[in-house]
């Protein structure tokens, strides 16, 4: 997928997060890794429906994922 750079942008922060003892930036980077990986694969499965011209049941279940309050 083209946009797995920004997965590789978050592991890099979280690593300097936690090289930093900045372990609540760290926690939030994993969770902001896990709605990047949401809405990444919401777009691939957007994008295969609408390329074999299925524009019914995508939905955007996905999208919410990891918006579980933490702030």
């Amino acid at each position: 997928m083209r946009s797995d750079w920004i997965l590789d942008v978050l592991t890099d922060l979280k690593t300097f997060a936690t090289a930093n003892d900045l372990p609540v930036l760290a926690e939030q980077l994993d969770d902001t890794a896990i709605v990047a990986l949401a809405e990444i694969a919401s777009l691939h499965e957007r994008t295969q429906n609408n390329a074999h011209g299925d524009e019914q049941g995508s939905g955007g279940s996905a999208s919410g994922a990891g918006a579980s309050g933490h702030a």
